[in-house]
């Protein structure tokens, strides 16, 4: 055998691996280099027509850890936080493929992946019986279901899946046929995480959308199992809640299904379906945090609206999401879905309120998407009776183009998710107090603040 880690003293195993037809040998010793948790290859060789992997002696599987249950919210962000750290070393060079509990491995101390090179042998090879042990059916992503090819947002999948085990005791898809599990991957969303936090809740639920696009990153993945475990911050509702007379209205819940996408077409209709599902998480916490601060609000119904809440003669209104079907618009990133957020009242000196657009879109990141706030302005013809306000993404070209036009942003854009709304939830709160109070002002100046050109194209 070649040695590969010559200082490697302790305890190992073996494993054999078939040697399979017009597969590459080098695929399976792929040098995983610094990678943090990831369990090496301190030795290697054949024997027959197999593969020898040398490997450090584990102290246990991921799949043991479950099985044996009773994991607490922070077991599962310290395994979760471990996974996510090897991903994002290795975001851009390695796939793993094949990610699931039974190849995470506790090693001194540390939740480590084994068989990368495994996965990566397995998919290379073009004999069917091999190909489809390259996934498991419980953790397999859609675009595996489709022999679309796997990216590093097919592990954050398998990742999701592992993270919702791990907190619920059951996994999200159930099966057990393999046309079950096809068909629950590709249309089915798993149902809500129950008593867990809902920073946690909501990552793991953004793991598992169908879209590899509007899943987040292993970096991301990573900073937010960071904040998962803080002790919340609590939105100063001060003026809200001293607004407040009557009874608590009921929450509303809605959860869409996602779909299977190959075409441009589909592809954006399985985007909108992951759009709707993001945009129930954000409209539930705002409207919780604000019926649960004033008890008096009363829930009204309007055409359009996902929820309009009235205090008094105050409305907080927030449009269902509508899809942008994106035909000639030239804006400089994609807009999946739009929808609008308004407050209204008795305003100072004729002044009636403002509204903010909230747009689902990839302005950060090219492919990668999520909801932004922004709100925009006249540039002529001086400042309404409503200001900032919003506008839908056909209208809205000419405010990002290094042009002058007849509208400009009076806000920049603030990424919306579900587990961190507070700085929102604050502030539209606050607004809504004002319009009950009388007190709503128009804004001093427009742009309300300077505006950071965070879009694509426009650094």
């Amino acid at each position: 055998m070649a040695a590969s880690s010559p200082d490697f003293a302790g305890d190992a195993v073996a494993k054999f691996v078939p040697k399979v037809p017009e597969a590459q040998r080098e695929l399976l010793f792929v040098d995983l280099g610094e990678a943090r948790n990831v369990v090496p290859i301190v030795d290697s060789g054949e024997h027959g027509d197999e593969y020898v992997l040398v490997m450090p002696r584990a102290e246990k599987a991921l799949r043991d850890h479950i099985e044996g249950g009773g994991l607490t919210e922070a077991e599962a962000v310290a395994a979760l936080s471990d996974i996510a750290g090897a991903l994002d070393d290795l975001d851009g060079r390695v796939v793993h493929r094949d990610l699931k509990p039974e190849n995470v491995l506790l090693l001194n101390g540390r939740w480590c992946l084994a068989d990368f090179g495994i996965s990566r042998y397995a998919e290379a090879t073009t004999a069917p019986d091999t190909r489809k042990y390259a996934m498991t059916a419980p953790y397999a992503a859609p675009e595996q279901w489709q022999f679309e090819r796997a990216t590093a947002a097919t592990d954050i999948y398998a990742l999701g899946v592992i993270g919702y085990e791990m907190l619920a005791g059951a996994r999200p898809i159930a099966g057990p046929s393999p046309e079950q599990y096809r068909e629950q991957h590709l249309l089915q969303t798993p149902p809500q995480l129950q008593n867990v936090s809902s920073p946690l809740a909501a990552l793991v639920a953004e793991c598992l959308y169908k879209r590899p696009e509007a899943r987040p990153s292993a970096g991301e993945v990573v900073q937010r199992l960071q904040r998962a475990e803080d002790p919340p911050r609590g939105p100063n509702l001060g003026r809200l809640q001293q607004a407040h007379e009557e009874e608590i209205t009921a929450r509303a819940s809605q959860q869409s299904q996602a779909a299977a996408a190959q075409s441009a077409q589909e592809r954006r209709e399985a985007l909108f379906a992951d759009a709707r599902t993001s945009f129930a998480g954000i409209a539930d916490r705002l409207h919780d945090a604000l019926v649960g601060a004033a008890p008096s609000i009363e829930r009204v119904e309007g055409s359009g609206d996902r929820w309009a809440l009235r205090l008094g003669e105050a409305t907080l209104r927030l449009t269902e999401p509508i899809q942008h079907r994106d035909q000639g618009v030239s804006l400089p990133f994609e807009v999946i879905a739009h929808a609008s957020l308004s407050v209204e009242g008795r305003g100072y000196q004729g002044y009636r309120g403002r509204s903010h657009s909230l747009w689902y879109c990839d302005a950060g990141e090219a492919g990668r998407f999520a909801w932004q706030e922004v709100a925009f302005m006249e540039t002529l013809g001086g400042i309404g009776n409503v200001a900032p306000f919003a506008v839908s993404p056909a209208d809205a070209a000419i405010a990002f183009s290094p042009t002058m036009g007849t509208k400009q942003l009076a806000r920049s854009l603030r990424r919306l998710t579900e587990g961190e709304l507070d700085a929102c939830v604050e502030r539209w709160g606050n607004w809504f107090a004002d319009a009950h109070n009388g007190t709503l002002r128009m804004p001093m100046q427009l742009p309300e603040e300077a505006i950071e050109k965070s879009w694509r194209q426009a650094r």
